[in-house]
């Protein structure tokens, strides 16, 4: 069976970030470069990230029982949380004090030579990595500009792994410059500086990462597409008068939860306001095949009014469509 784009993505971010690592925990240990340390560290912790989000995955997975009825799909984006975490927490606050420490107490570097060829190295497997990433990341977003893509993306793996090896690039070249003007010159204080901008690099794609899955982790709605798609839907089902409320919540990457309030028309039997909500189920499943719950409540909407509730600006905006076409009709 073939893996999901997101595990080959996660896999072979796995696979290049534990071989560099090692490497470059070699080459720090000889070289003695702060620089080279915070790479180091940088990789582990990427490797243990990669390791997290295959665990979010699984648990993700997991069908939905008594304890969990909407399933555990939340857990993927509480890892990515976690990630974001661990790479402000462990990859950022390692480098800062690595670099303080360089910049406090700078010495020469040693067998620089080392370090040109694991930052070599790395570039060569960081880089791979990147492009397997790009082009995952490319077809998710359809053509999108990219910080639109990646607000309105669901599935966090691939643009975690992606933002990972664009901060782990930027971090090798930072390295890279930080050894050869501190050899070139003879300023080892300027590989203590070459740290701390890695840690400050970490410290930012930490913050990105983190702003964006605690936005998944606290139920964002689908996408506006879907929403209007399936407000329309539900309007245009023969017996349904109004819309009256029209909520969506992701509880993973492909699952959305559906609510709707509908108001149908006074005359008809209980029995074929059944039919039509088994209808329109049906029909919105159909054609958003990421919708894994539907609710519908049939209310008026005088009564949906005296509930205090507000119509969505979705439902709002496609009602002003509506009413814009007809007048040009």
């Amino acid at each position: 069976m073939a893996l999901p784009t997101s595990k080959i993505v996660i896999y072979a971010a796995l696979a290049g970030n534990s071989a560099i690592a090692v490497t470059k925990f070699a080459a720090a240990a000889v070289t003695g470069s702060a620089a080279m340390w915070s790479e180091a560290v940088h990789s582990l912790v990427d490797t243990g990230n990669q390791g997290l989000l295959l665990i979010g995955l699984w648990r993700a997975n997991k069908p939905a029982d008594a304890r969990h009825p909407f399933g555990y799909g939340l857990q993927l984006y509480f890892y990515t949380f976690v990630v974001a975490v661990l790479i402000f927490g462990v990859g950022a606050v390692v480098s800062f004090l690595h670099g303080l420490e360089k910049v406090r107490h700078p010495h020469p570097l040693e067998h620089v030579w080392v370090n040109y060829l694991v930052l070599g190295i790395g570039l060569l497997f960081e880089g791979s990595v990147w492009l397997v990433a790009m082009r995952a990341f490319n077809v998710e977003r359809s053509g999108r500009r990219w910080i639109k893509a990646v607000r309105s993306s669901k599935d966090p793996t691939v643009f975690t792994v992606l933002f990972e090896d664009t901060a782990a690039l930027a971090g090798l070249v930072v390295a890279l410059v930080g050894v050869f003007l501190a050899s070139t010159f003879n300023l080892p204080i300027l590989d203590g500086i070459a740290s701390l901008m890695i840690g400050a690099i970490l410290a930012a794609t930490a913050f990105f990462l983190a702003n964006e899955s605690q936005s998944l982790l606290t139920g964002e709605a689908a996408d506006h597409e879907t929403r209007i798609g399936i407000n329309r839907l539900a309007r245009n089902e023969p017996g349904v008068v109004g819309l009256n409320q029209a909520r969506t919540m992701h509880f993973g990457p492909s699952e959305v939860l559906v609510a709707l309030s509908l108001d149908f028309e006074d005359s008809l039997p209980a029995g074929e306001v059944e039919r039509i909500v088994t209808r329109l189920e049906r029909k919105i499943k159909q054609a958003y095949p990421q919708v894994g719950v539907v609710f519908i409540e049939a209310q008026s909407f005088a009564a949906d009014r005296r509930g205090g509730e507000v119509l969505p600006p979705e439902a709002d905006e496609e009602a002003e469509i509506e009413r814009r076409a007809r007048t040009r009709h």
